[in-house]
């Protein structure tokens, strides 16, 4: 279920966001634990191969090896590579989220416009609500993991209540290589129309509002579909892959900390007005390399965000919970048409 933490930064106070970070669920800890540990071990796998199992001449070696391996990792524009390719991912995930397809305002325009007081104007309208509803529960089976799930075969589906056995039929008698979610949004133009020649519905303007409705309806669905068959380029997402995993790869050599060359010019830090030069700055040996740590902390973690949102249709714990959605709408859409029946039986009073 997507983690939601608004309720916590409701006010600007000190220390608002610091208490985020000791949350876990849906957290970046969760997320690179793994990868950070490996990454870790290996480095102290190299630093205690360097420190204890070379010879001195090994030792040169290895140090060349690192020297060379540090220059080429500031050689690889991975900020620039990987913020771009992380902005792309963002925007394709938020754009997602707006074309889920909502019946609030298609059931408005059905309560206004498809009149009947009798059990036959209630089914129609149950009905239209149906269809809509069903449109966006075979699109969602395509997209979303959890909903196909819960929906593995049309059977599932008749059996929650969205479609009929007949209406199955007809569905299946259908032969298409593609999804068919469009098929119950032309039954419900069928049905409009019927109820439009049955004076159900009382004049053309109203009707061509509801077929208005439904096209923008029908539009989410297959922008949703649209969005899960055209992904981002793959040799897109290969180059960020490859410039991260090979910019650590190169840090795991070359932020190692390696004797001095002999002979080699330290940094002196710089004088004062009369003072006399001092002894060169030896370099640090620092066995737990924090900045190093951090850079991947950043840079993996940035890179599994764009992993975790880039189909936010998944299981992860900030995918869309598409199920609560689904019967979201269809309480929403019942309880619209409810509403209908009960100001009609007010205005009969």
């Amino acid at each position: 279920m997507t983690v939601s933490y608004t309720l916590k930064v409701a006010e600007a106070r000190f220390g608002g966001f610091s208490g985020l970070l000791l949350r876990w669920r849906g957290s970046i800890y969760k997320l690179l634990y793994k990868e950070f540990l490996l990454f870790t071990v290996l480095y102290a796998l190299l630093s205690i191969t360097y420190r204890l199992l070379l010879t001195q001449e090994q030792r040169h070696v290895y140090a060349q090896v690192a020297r060379y391996c540090n220059r080429s990792a500031d050689l690889i524009p991975l900020s620039f590579v990987l913020g771009f390719y992380v902005t792309l991912v963002v925007n394709r995930w938020w754009a997602q989220y707006t074309s889920i397809p909502l019946p609030d305002q298609l059931m408005c325009v059905i309560s206004a416009s498809v009149h009947g007081l009798d059990q036959h104007g209630r089914l129609l309208r149950r009905t239209l609500v149906r269809y809509a509803n069903l449109a966006s529960v075979l699109v969602l089976r395509c997209v979303s993991t959890r909903v196909l799930k819960r929906f593995p075969t049309m059977e599932h589906v008749v059996d929650a209540g969205f479609m009929s056995q007949e209406e199955r039929k007809k569905f299946e008698s259908l032969k298409s290589d593609f999804n068919k979610y469009w098929v119950p949004c032309v039954w419900f133009t069928n049905l409009a129309a019927q109820a439009r020649r049955d004076g159900q519905i009382h004049d053309d303007i109203a009707l061509c509002l509801l077929l208005e409705e439904l096209n923008k309806y029908r539009a989410k669905c297959s922008m949703l579909f649209h969005y899960d068959w055209i992904s981002i380029p793959l040799v897109y997402t290969q180059v960020v892959t490859i410039a991260v995993y090979s910019f650590f790869a190169l840090s795991l050599v070359g932020r190692q900390f390696v004797e001095p060359e002999a002979g080699a010019a330290k940094p002196r830090e710089p004088l004062k007005p009369g003072q006399q030069p001092g002894p060169a700055l030896e370099d640090l040996d620092v066995y737990v390399p924090l900045t190093t740590l951090l850079q991947f902390f950043f840079y993996a973690g940035w890179l599994k965000v764009a992993e975790q949102i880039i189909n936010p249709f998944g299981e992860d714990d900030d995918d869309f919970e598409t199920n609560q959605l689904i019967d979201r709408n269809l309480q929403v859409s019942l309880l619209l048409l409810e509403r209908h029946l009960l100001c009609d039986l007010t205005r009969g009073i």
